[in-house]
């Protein structure tokens, strides 16, 4: 038994951080941004294991035990989970949250992990209450946790994909890997849109669309976080609307199919979580290209150049449908 933390103690700190940071003053608790958070907190830990994914299996089948219940079974309804690029926002805040605590915590790792499905379990029986029954939330923390992991996942592996097999094996450069994942995100982002939203002028001056303004958050965020400065340069040198479309096609003709052969095999199938994934890829691809006191690439030069290929594949999308909706 481990008892060089205050458990008790550590706890219920725990858990006012997490109702504190889910908290608004105008609206008081948000519930899916607790969800959010505590699936944010269970990937970091799950992240600290030999094999996330068979920790992440383990840890539902005990939260299960805790509750007394199993999720809720069935189709989720369409609007039952926030968009992707909100569930990588606050999932982080909750990874981010969860590293503060490690940092105090003095016990082995499992015995947080339990510490914190504990607290989880409070929070979850004490909203049924309320009103919100056990296997729902049950369920979508679970579905929380599952696409957050899928990010984390996804950035990892395609950031590998690009250095194994396209620098190592086609002599690419680290620019050419940034310009081919910002250009699989905005590829994926057009498609998951459809034709109905491209043909209608997104596109006017250097204005760029609300949807592509999400996934690029979601990238300079990424980048950001991993030590990026974040300034205001991101945009600078952008094309007017006046230049021909200039999306790096070859690029992403090399790269797409190896990243839709790794979404197949995690599940992650909808478009648009697929370009969040390629989104945060792509922040963690800079991080590593413009980082340290000798970059391959400095910074005022990769986070245009990925504004660039993001933009400009999201617009080489939307003429491809405009042409053919003629």
């Amino acid at each position: 038994m481990f008892a060089l933390t205050n458990k008790p103690e550590m706890g219920a700190r725990f858990y006012s951080a997490l109702i504190h940071l889910s908290a608004d003053h105008a609206r008081g608790v948000d519930g899916m941004k607790v969800i959010q958070h505590m699936a944010g907190v269970l990937v970091e830990t799950y992240l600290s294991f030999e094999d996330p994914d068979e920790a992440m299996q383990a840890s539902f089948k005990k939260l299960a035990h805790l509750l007394g219940s199993h999720p809720a079974e069935g189709m989720l309804a369409p609007y039952a989970l926030p968009p992707a690029h909100i569930i990588d926002f606050e999932t982080e805040r909750g990874r981010l949250a969860a590293r503060v605590f490690f940092e105090e915590w003095m016990d082995c790792n499992f015995e947080l992990h339990d510490l914190m499905l504990t607290v989880f379990q409070y929070v979850i029986v004490g909203w049924e209450d309320m009103g919100v029954p056990r296997a729902e939330t049950f369920r979508l923390l679970m579905e929380c946790v599952k696409k957050c992991m899928a990010y984390e996942l996804a950035a990892q592996e395609l950031c590998d994909v690009s250095i194994d097999t396209k620098v190592s094996q086609k002599g690419w450069s680290g620019g050419d890997c940034i310009a081919a994942l910002c250009g699989v995100a905005g590829r994926r982002l057009a498609v998951s849109l459809g034709s109905s939203e491209m043909s209608e002028g997104l596109f006017r001056g250097s204005e760029i669309p609300d949807t592509l303004d999400r996934v690029v958050h979601t990238m300079t965020q990424e980048a950001v976080r991993l030590g990026v400065p974040a300034g205001s340069d991101w945009r600078f040198g952008l094309a007017a609307n006046d230049t021909p479309i200039n999306a790096p096609v070859h690029l992403i003709r090399e790269l797409e199919p190896s990243c839709l052969r790794f979404f197949r095999a995690i599940d992650l199938s909808e478009a648009y979580d697929q370009a969040i994934a390629c989104a945060k890829a792509a922040g963690r691809m800079i991080a590593v290209t413009s980082g340290g006191e000798l970059p391959e690439i400095e910074p005022a030069i990769a986070k245009p150049l990925a504004m660039s290929a993001i933009t400009e594949s999201y617009k080489h999308v939307c003429l491809d449908f405009e042409m053919v909706s003629y």
